[in-house]
């Protein structure tokens, strides 16, 4: 089979989520099967090259994953012709200045959330992508999540009759790195390095509330920096000077959607990530991979009674959805949809303009935050 080798500029690819998301279970996931087969028989076979600030970080990554190519060098990675797409996945505070050198030197445009930490250069990224009219593209991964693949298909199926709310619960408990190891980098709770619970999630809740349910048209949130102090990863006590909890209720055309979204809770649900639906002819649950519905016929009849124990197992009234089907990886989905999007020019409507979107709604809830109130969400 004849291959179209794409050379990919991978950078911020030694964090957590760049090692094991995009290089490991997306680029090189997608090598390993042969490319990304196209209709006419070829396929497209991603070539990555690894960039970053550590060397040895980036030495140990590429040696472990079969000894790719690497270099601290960006404006030489930028100006090498066999490379014709940049990805960046690094922390938010760099990612933009990145964005606009690749822009500059022609290259495809494909980048982690949030796109910048301010909807003004989230908007200037897009409109620069545009007029030098490189494809472009951000990473929506959780509309790849198999729970909201299934949520997806039970709306299209108008299992939900009229949808009146959307309850969204996310978050687990971050240690705080003084006797047991933070799960997530430091520079998530400081606010002068990027960091933040709102500017970090509602990115996410933005492309999930417009895809299933409608455009955000206001929103009320409250933040909170639960937990003052934190231990870095050389165990050195700092200010946590970010919020690492969120709770804020979104206004919808016809649907009210609330979302509490913490660093600084411990989990008793069914996954780390669940959304309730709620509808006027039946409800859905709609974990990471899992999802269970009620149907309006099946509800059961509750009664307030708090004086006797409970008889009622509310939890066995719900049935588990179970398509049969194969699901890949979330990240792994979409890469292979920019990569037909930039060698074949099929359709990817996941431009750097959906992820200004993200970052204004981020930029609106703090801004309610601070102002105590409603902040209307203007349509970019």
């Amino acid at each position: 089979m004849s291959a179209h080798s794409v050379g990919i500029i991978m950078n911020g690819v030694t964090g957590r989520m760049g090692a094991n998301q995009h290089l490991r279970r997306s680029i090189l996931a997608i090598i390993a099967q042969g490319g990304v087969k196209l209709a006419d028989g070829t396929a497209i076979m991603p070539k990555p090259l690894l960039v970053g600030r550590n060397v040895e970080k980036l030495k140990a990554l590429a040696h472990e994953n079969g000894d790719l190519p690497f270099t601290t060098d960006l404006d030489a990675a930028l100006s090498d012709p066999e490379y014709t797409i940049y990805f960046d996945v690094q922390t938010t505070e760099r990612r933009a200045e990145s964005v606009r050198r690749a822009i500059e030197a022609g290259k495809h445009i494909y980048c982690e959330k949030p796109t910048a930490t301010t909807v003004r250069e989230a908007l200037e990224l897009y409109q620069l992508a545009k007029r030098a009219e490189v494809k472009q593209g951000v990473v929506q991964d959780k509309l790849w999540l198999p729970g909201l693949q299934k949520l997806r298909r039970l709306r299209d199926r108008d299992f939900f009759g009229r949808i009146l709310s959307v309850r969204g619960e996310f978050g687990y408990w971050v240690f705080d790195g003084e006797s047991i190891s933070a799960q997530r980098p430091s520079w998530n709770y400081r606010k002068e390095d990027g960091g933040g619970i709102i500017v970090d999630m509602f990115s996410h809740w933005h492309y999930v509330l417009s895809d299933l349910f409608g455009d955000v048209r206001a929103v009320s949130c409250r933040g909170a920096t639960h937990i003052a102090e934190r231990w870095d990863e050389k165990h050195e006590r700092y200010a946590a000077t970010a919020d690492d909890a969120a709770y804020a209720t979104f206004e919808l055309d016809d649907v009210i959607a609330h979302f509490n979204s913490s660093w600084c809770v411990r989990v008793r649900r069914d996954d780390l990530l669940t959304i309730q639906v709620d509808g006027t002819n039946g409800s859905a649950v709609a974990g990471l991979r899992d999802c269970w519905i009620q149907p309006a016929a099946e509800t059961p009849r509750a009664v307030w009674n708090p004086d006797v124990e409970n008889p009622h197992d509310y939890l066995n009234d719900w049935q588990k959805v179970d398509t049969g089907e194969l699901y890949d990886n979330a990240f792994k989905s979409q890469w292979e949809l920019f990569l037909r999007h930039v060698v074949a020019g099929d359709p990817f409507r996941w431009s750097l303009l959906e992820g200004a979107r993200g970052v204004q709604l981020a930029e609106k809830a703090l801004e309610s935050w601070r102002k105590r109130a409603w902040v209307s969400v203007p349509k970019l």
